[in-house]
């Protein structure tokens, strides 16, 4: 597969990777900043010596996005014949949308939700992106996290209260929201900070806010470190919430968190929903069938690496609401 890809690259990457750094170039004002650098050589590229940087949209130190995007760079980087991905810390996974729409970063992670929004211009975007899936990944489950000894309980006793939601233009917001409508809230009705996981969960241990969240799989990191100093508990949603939550969002699921996890005393019922890695359609077709087969190829070292990539299979990455990338269904097609 290396050799195939070798030769995949040098032909086709002079044209890929100059397309990228051009679009790169020329939109360089972007929310993150990042300054993708794809194609940085593209006539190295074109002599058959690949050197081109890709940039991947993670997010905020302390969730699962960063830790996953590392680890997805590394295996782009050691596998796909010359290309070098660098993770970016970003906003998270709206901002995400609209850094790969851009062009600030190549490739990025999101949830589902915001993918199929970001590309019928929905909300919370408004307008839409010329965005693919390379592959549908793990699920996230939203943390709504409290103190054990809390009187917090409920979604219902929000109501008032200091919550840390994550970082603006994170994840956590959509999930919330849906959680808080089926108990006749809305987001009016608490008292927001919009702060990175780490900070958040900081904040929480100092008492300067009530509840803390993040959109990650389990473990995340944040809680795990809350958890190693104060006994912690989640803010479940009651079962008779999830029919109309669901009802209205198909793109979310029940989770269910073993207490073992942060070492609760009872299971953590909680809003899940699955991620995506996404790009621009106009990406190169064999630089998105490179990224697709360093990946897939190497499930098992992913595993190894991350906790999260446990949960990725070839079978499940091919199932998105958003149309897959041809580069990336071509390998899904040839490993049936």
């Amino acid at each position: 597969m290396k050799s195939r890809m070798k030769k995949l690259l040098s032909a086709v990457l002079a044209v890929g990777l100059m397309t990228a750094g051009c679009q790169n170039a020329g939109q360089g004002g972007g929310a993150a900043n990042t300054g993708s650098t794809a194609g940085a050589d593209a006539a190295g590229a074109a002599s058959g010596t690949l050197s081109g940087q890709l940039s991947i949209g993670t997010a905020s130190m302390g969730g699962a996005y960063y830790p996953f995007g590392q680890a997805i760079a590394n295996l782009v980087t050691q596998y796909s014949g010359g290309l070098t991905m660098t993770p970016e810390v970003t906003g998270g996974a709206v901002e995400n949308c609209r850094l790969v729409a851009s062009g600030d970063v190549d490739i990025g992670l999101t949830n589902e939700n915001h993918a199929y929004a970001a590309v019928n211009g929905t909300d919370p975007f408004t307008e839409k992106s010329d965005l693919n899936v390379v592959a549908r990944l793990y699920p996230s489950v939203l943390h709504i996290i409290v103190p054990e000894d809390s009187p917090i309980n409920s979604i219902a006793d929000l109501k008032g209260k200091r919550v840390a939601v994550g970082p603006s233009g994170g994840g956590t917001i959509a999930p919330l929201e849906a959680a808080m409508k089926a108990y006749g809230l809305t987001i009016d009705d608490i008292v927001p900070s919009y702060l990175s996981y780490s900070d958040g969960f900081t904040q929480l241990s100092d008492g300067n806010v009530d509840v803390a969240l993040a959109l990650a799989g389990y473990p995340a990191s944040a809680v795990m470190e809350f958890s190693t100093t104060k006994a912690v508990k989640f803010v479940n949603i009651d079962e008779d919430k999830f029919d109309s939550i669901i009802e209205n969002d198909p793109y979310f699921n029940k989770v269910v968190v073993p207490a073992d996890t942060y070492g609760m005393k009872e299971d953590g019922v909680a809003i899940g929903i699955n991620n995506v890695l996404i790009v621009r359609s106009d990406m190169n077709e064999d630089l998105v069938y490179a990224i697709t087969a360093s990946i897939f190829d190497h499930l098992d070292e992913f595993a190894a690496a991350n906790a999260n990539a446990k949960d990725v299979t070839i079978e499940t990455a091919r199932e998105a609401s958003v149309t897959i990338h041809p580069g990336a269904q071509k390998y899904f097609d040839e490993h049936k």
